[in-house]
């Protein structure tokens, strides 16, 4: 009669007493360098609760798959396991599990201890998207030329010849160059009185436009006045219009930019006074004395007809 083999039961003692879930295993490596569980969480920045969860293989306590497998995955990297192993033994058993049922594994952090939150992200998107918004409308304003209706509205806000004051002082004629410098981003259409444009577009800031000597009654149309610096004769002038308002058929001839330079009442140089200088009529009676009406009479104001 064949004997039995005899079966060396320390040998399937020892493999009964090996663990054989994933987090016993690592509870079981922890324990053999002396760990504590606490040590654990400082070394890889996870939660201890998250970690006793691991151990006791209880995925449903866990935000979701992509976690679950992400810190036990660190957990074995921590306490010198074959993370790769590990990471996969906890993918089978929590798809398995009630959380692997119920939910679905979009992605897989490599160590959610160092991911982002969810609301850090849509913040930080919600700012970016704000930020190239303005930027965009911004620049579209910035570089936009004006509309015809804003056109039709500064032609209807400029003052005539008829509304200047009647003691503005003239002056004579200059044929100093004008000069005009880009203290920002600006468009214009600088033109003379047979449409023919001198300049026309977008200037940077820092470039300067000087108008050609030979300009016949040039003008300018544009967005911004207050992003040109105008000099004549190397002497600035005061800005051209309103801050953000488009102005048009403004004169910018030497002549021109020096009348509105001039304060009024200012006085003037015999030479450019003397020419418009003629006796003046006798006053009505009873408004003055007979030596007013020998005073020479006022030079009469810029675009004023003639008597």
């Amino acid at each position: 009669m064949a004997e039995e083999p005899e079966i060396e039961t320390g040998a399937v003692d020892a493999q009964d007493s090996q663990p054989s879930t994933p987090g016993a295993r690592l509870r079981a490596a922890r324990e053999a360098r002396g760990l504590s569980i606490q040590d654990v969480a400082t070394r890889t920045r996870i939660a201890q609760r998250q970690l006793e969860a691991i151990e006791k293989d209880d995925y449903t306590a866990l935000p979701g798959i992509p976690y679950a497998v992400g810190f036990a995955r660190a957990y074995a990297r921590a306490v010198d396991m074959d993370e790769v192993a590990i990471a996969a033994e906890v993918r089978d058993a929590v798809h398995n599990s009630e959380l692997g049922a119920n939910r679905y594994e979009v992605f897989e952090p490599a160590d959610p201890a160092r991911v982002p939150s969810r609301a850090l992200a849509w913040t930080a998107a919600a700012i970016a998207i704000v930020v190239i918004a303005g930027f965009a409308l911004w620049r579209s304003q910035l570089l936009t030329p004006p509309t015809t209706e804003e056109i039709a509205q500064q032609k209807d806000a400029a003052p005539t010849a008829q509304q200047r004051p009647a003691n503005a002082a003239p002056v004579s004629p200059a044929n100093q160059p004008v000069v005009f410098t880009a203290n920002d981003d600006v468009w214009l259409r600088i033109y003379d009185e047979a449409g023919e444009r001198l300049k026309d577009g977008l200037m940077k800031k820092g470039e300067s436009f000087t108008l050609p000597a030979n300009a016949r009654n040039p003008m300018i149309l544009t967005g911004r006045p207050q992003a040109l610096d105008v000099t004549v004769g190397g002497k600035p002038v005061p800005p051209l219009g309103a801050a953000d308002r488009t102005i048009a058929d403004v004169p910018v001839g030497a002549e021109a930019l020096l009348s509105r330079a001039t304060p009024a009442g200012q006085a003037v140089s015999p030479s450019a006074a003397a020419p418009a200088q003629r006796p003046a009529a006798a006053l009505p009676s009873g408004d003055g004395s007979a030596a007013a009406a020998s005073r020479p009479a006022a030079p009469p104001a810029e675009g004023a007809p003639a008597n």
